[in-house]
C-alpha cells in the first residue's frame, strides 16, 4: 500500500469507533484505501487495491466490510445495476451520473436536483433516502 493514496491508521481507526465499527486489522486496511479521498469504488476493486502486495484480505472479507461500512454510514451503495455496486465515501446527500461507457460513477450535488411530488408512504414507514442514477453513454458524432 507505500504508492497508494491512504489515510493513516490512527485516523481509520477514530472514524470507525465513532461509528460503532470494531476496527480490525482487515477493516483498518480497507478503511485506508476507501477514506483516504472520496471515490467510488466497486468490492472487487477495493479487493485489488488492498491485495496489491499478495492475497492478504478475502473476497468475503471485503464483501462483508463493505456492507458494514454502508449500513453504519461509513460509506453509500450506489446500485447502478443488479450487478454493479459501487461503494462511495461522500455520504453527503447527493445523486449521481453513470457513464456506461467507461463505467464510471460521477457526483451529482444534492442541490442540482429538487424532489417534488413526493408520494404518499406507506403507513408506519419513513424515507431512509432517495437514490438517483441517471445513466448516459456517448453518442456517435
Amino acid at each position: 500500500m507505500d504508492d497508494l493514496q491512504t489515510i493513516s491508521k490512527s485516523l481509520v481507526i477514530e472514524q470507525l469507533k465513532k461509528a460503532g465499527v470494531t476496527p480490525t486489522q482487515q477493516r483498518i486496511e480497507i478503511g485506508q484505501i476507501l477514506f483516504a479521498k472520496p471515490q467510488h469504488l466497486s468490492a472487487d476493486q477495493v479487493l485489488n487495491i488492498v491485495n496489491q502486495a499478495g492475497p492478504l484480505v478475502s473476497k468475503a472479507t471485503v464483501y462483508n466490510t463493505l456492507g458494514l461500512f454502508a449500513r453504519k454510514g461509513l460509506v453509500k451503495e450506489v446500485i447502478v445495476d443488479p450487478s454493479k455496486v459501487f461503494y462511495d465515501t461522500n455520504t453527503s446527500e447527493h445523486y449521481h451520473f453513470y457513464a456506461m461507457d467507461s463505467g464510471e460513477l460521477i457526483d451529482i450535488e444534492g442541490d442540482h436536483l429538487r424532489i417534488e411530488n413526493m408520494p404518499t408512504l406507506p403507513e408506519g414507514t419513513e424515507a431512509a433516502g432517495i437514490d438517483i442514477v441517471i445513466r448516459i453513454r456517448n453518442i456517435a458524432s
